[in-house]
């Protein structure tokens, strides 16, 4: 997907990503590199994508960045801990995004119960889990066709991705670009 992020969308994603970061949800890192390889997600969104789901959503990393970065998809943002989802909250406000940004309060475990047959054209998430339990939980949240991106290590070619566990969940690794593995739910 084309990123369009202007300067004072990213001014406004800095102030906004700043404040969790002073609070200890996003490390101490710099917020141009966490936005940066934030956008490798957006990168990696396949055109015609009408709705993602980002699980672990934390701090906004990345989720906040690809709600600001693609104006005409709707985004979910789940987190278990209350703490998080309520900054979460406060900053899809003050970015101006609540018109089509969800922020759950949620064990993403229990998301398939929560919302019955809602099903998502992407799943984000960084740093979540290992590759078996990714794949588990995100592969009951994806249209068939769908795909998980996640972040992966430096160097990766995404062999991580190609096991038992992952492939018999119907996903198999596409690409790897951007520091994002694009997995893609076959069946």
């Amino acid at each position: 997907m084309e990123v369009l992020l202007s300067a004072d969308s990213k001014r406004r994603l800095s102030d906004a990503l700043g404040q969790a970061q002073r609070i200890g949800m996003l490390g101490q890192g710099s917020l141009d590199v966490l936005v940066e390889r934030s956008l490798g997600f957006v990168k990696s969104i396949p055109e015609g994508t009408r709705d993602l789901i980002d699980l672990g959503s934390g701090g906004g990393d990345p989720g906040l960045v690809i709600a600001e970065s693609c104006p005409k998809l709707s985004v979910t943002l789940v987190d278990r801990r209350a703490k998080r989802t309520d900054l979460l909250s406060r900053l899809v406000g003050r970015l101006g995004l609540a018109d089509r940004v969800e922020v759950i309060e949620a064990d993403v475990a229990l998301l398939p119960r929560l919302r019955p047959g809602q099903l998502w054209d992407v799943v984000t998430c960084r740093g979540f889990g290992s590759p078996a339990y990714t794949a588990a939980h995100a592969s009951h949240l994806l249209r068939l066709g769908g795909c998980m991106l996640v972040s992966e290590p430096p160097e990766s070619n995404g062999d991580r991705w190609r096991i038992p566990e992952v492939e018999s969940l119907g996903l198999f690794i596409e690409a790897v670009e951007n520091g994002v593995a694009r997995l893609v739910k076959k069946n």
